[in-house]
């Protein structure tokens, strides 16, 4: 049952990279107390790195969230994306197959209804040379996608240190994830915000 449940949530993520967006903005109740985690990441694995902007969320901004590639998928938080399945990172996080052979490691976190609202992947550089390469692929490759219909506003491109950081998405999220992660990491450098037409 839950490899069913498993198989139809990474069809709904994966359908609605091509899904028209719902015009209403998602809201949570604020439940209680909110806690931050400004402390460093040790490690500059990707997904922890996306772990650690997550965990820095106040409780109003945050909405149901999957991590991870279709395989490995993990619920209400970031997960490992498996770098070897380039189609997909391109389908589903917008990472061009032609920078593939650049990065070692990989993570996302993604709207669970709906991915135009809001996607991130991360990326580890292997060479600190690439990684401006690496970010001007990724803001090609997603700026020129040929949206279906709600097309997400903002693209962000961010760099904490060797990991490459894109997020896309409307109704803010781009900009909660800057202002979460700037929080989180003192490195961590924003290449470019752009809005996408």
């Amino acid at each position: 049952m839950k490899k069913l449940l498993a198989i139809l949530l990474a069809l709904v993520l994966a359908l609605s990279l091509f899904a028209c967006a719902d015009n209403g903005k998602d809201e949570k109740e604020n439940g209680g107390e909110t806690t931050t985690a400004t402390q460093a990441v040790e490690s500059k694995e990707p997904v922890d790195v996306l772990k650690a902007v997550w965990a820095n969320y106040k409780d109003d901004q945050k909405f149901a969230v999957a991590g991870g590639d279709t395989e490995n998928m993990v619920m209400d938080e970031p997960g490992a994306f498996n770098i070897a399945n380039t189609e997909e990172l391109d389908v589903a996080l917008g990472f061009p197959a032609t920078a593939a052979d650049k990065i070692d490691a990989a993570a996302s976190i993604v709207h669970m209804m709906n991915a135009n609202t809001f996607t991130c992947g991360a990326y580890r550089v292997k060479n600190a040379a690439d990684v401006q390469v690496v970010a001007a692929a990724l803001k090609d490759n997603i700026l020129n996608r040929h949206w279906m219909c709600g097309f997400p506003d903002t693209l962000i491109i961010a760099q904490v240190d060797d990991v490459v950081i894109a997020c896309f998405g409307n109704y803010g999220n781009p900009e909660n994830f800057k202002l979460n992660l700037t929080e989180v990491f003192d490195s961590a450098v924003i290449i470019s915000e752009d809005p996408i037409e």
